[in-house]
């Protein structure tokens, strides 16, 4: 059966490349991936899958939704390009994700998380970019994939045929989650509260990164799966305008307190418990060079591996913000944008899907205790399947590319999206199917 896969996930892998290259050209960010939704939910609905949409997936916990004019705008450019009219209407109005359900009689529930949304970048436009080259980058300006989304919501739905087709080999329930605004840390949670990780016994996802070294050949890599617990906010400073010639003592400036924030976050101590990380990534303030700077805001986060360190980057962040607004004669008030804990990999089912892997797909595979160096809101998902007994798993399968991960020219070698659906289906046959390791 093992063997049948690796043909069958071969054989798709011209359709994988269509399939991601049409999403790649509709890069959608957070809340917004209508388009994107409308063809995953038509394929599964398609393939026979019980499809839920809309508020089925995420309820009223949605963070930092776009406003009104922007859902609208989204909805109605998802139209023209073509979007299911249905599907788009369940989207609408930011209820954005998909899962579908394939239910195989007693047995496990085994649940595989796909995220779908793109980051808010402009992709590069000349021919050394290979998706403007052949004219797949994205037509929706200020929105890119350049975090490998739609090669993971691609992997998902060739998951979603030979699993359909090889349900008989199954026993208990496979969901296919494929998670809205994972950029940002906000979609885990939505789903989460609706339930749909209540009973599952199993959950894996995966990400694409980048080999090391570069030619190292390994396929499937599954680590320890800690990744960085993350905080991020916005710092609103609040002073008083004045004109900068005529009467500056009369002014508070808000540039110079968001400024003397910036520079003393950047100077907060490493924690001896943890890994940490503090990056402020934008500051902006002020009208005009000659006046006093009224309201400045900074966008910032921190990251660590431990909850003891990323308690401390946290409550560290408040100190400096209120200091640095009371220096300068300000008001702060600050404003968290998503979070997200640290986790890690069940040994279990990180050795199960590594023997799959090794013994039964003939992937090269990387089996270590590394740690991520990112953040992840999977870490959500994990947790609360954790908690109730269950296990869990992330995978990262390494690709070739040019750009860098959250850069304007980052593309990736297509050939991965049918190793990341051999892992999915191999993992599946194991822990629902006859098949013996």
């Amino acid at each position: 059966m093992f063997d049948t896969i690796i043909k069958e996930a071969d054989a798709l892998q011209e359709e994988l490349r269509d399939q991601r290259r049409d999403l790649h050209r509709h890069a959608e960010q957070g809340w917004l991936e209508i388009y994107t939704s409308a063809v995953i939910a038509r394929k599964l609905t398609d393939l026979g899958y019980e499809v839920l949409t809309g508020d089925q997936v995420c309820g009223q916990e949605r963070l930092l939704l776009p406003t009104r004019e922007e859902l609208e705008e989204g909805y109605r450019r998802a139209l023209e390009q073509g979007a299911d009219p249905h599907f788009a209407g369940r989207a609408r109005d930011g209820y954005t994700g998909v899962i579908g359900i394939l239910n195989c009689g007693e047995g496990p529930v085994l649940a595989l998380r796909f995220d779908i949304d793109a980051l808010s970048q402009q992709e590069a436009c000349d021919d050394e970019h290979l998706p403007h080259k052949l004219g797949f980058d994205s037509v929706n300006s200020g929105s890119m994939h350049a975090c490998g989304h739609d090669g993971h919501a691609t992997i998902g739905l060739g998951v979603a045929q030979l699993l359909m087709r090889h349900r008989d080999q199954l026993h208990g329930t496979v969901k296919l989650i494929f998670q809205p605004a994972e950029e940002g840390l906000r979609g885990a949670k939505a789903i989460i509260a609706k339930g749909h990780l209540d009973d599952v016994d199993y959950v894996v996802a995966s990400h694409l990164c980048r080999p090391v070294p570069a030619d190292s050949g390994v396929k499937v890599s599954i680590g320890s799966g800690r990744s960085l617990a993350t905080y991020k906010f916005d710092v609103d400073f609040q002073g008083r305008a004045a004109h900068a010639g005529a009467a500056p003592q009369m002014g508070n400036n808000a540039l110079l307190a968001a400024c003397t924030a910036a520079l003393n976050l950047h100077a907060i101590p490493r924690h001896s418990l943890g890994t940490t990380r503090v990056n402020v990534g934008r500051i902006t303030g002020g009208n005009n060079r000659n006046t006093v700077c009224g309201s400045a805001k900074i966008e910032a986060e921190v990251r660590a591996n431990t909850p003891e360190s990323i308690e401390f980057l946290m409550d560290y962040s408040n100190r400096i913000v209120a200091a640095a607004a009371q220096m300068h004669g300000c008001e702060a008030k600050v404003t968290m944008l998503g979070a997200a804990p640290t986790s890690v990999n069940s040994p279990a089912l990180k050795a199960r899907i590594g023997q799959v892997c090794i013994q039964k797909l003939g992937l090269e595979t990387e089996l270590s205790e590394k740690d991520l160096s990112a953040s992840e809101d999977f870490t959500f998902m994990v947790q609360h399947v954790l908690q109730k007994g269950g296990q869990a798993c992330y995978v990262t399968l390494p690709t070739a590319g040019s750009g860098s991960f959250h850069n304007v020219r980052f593309d990736f070698d297509e050939s991965v999206l049918a190793t990341g659906v051999k892992m999915f289906c191999g993992t599946a046959l194991s822990l629902l199917g006859d098949q013996p390791l």
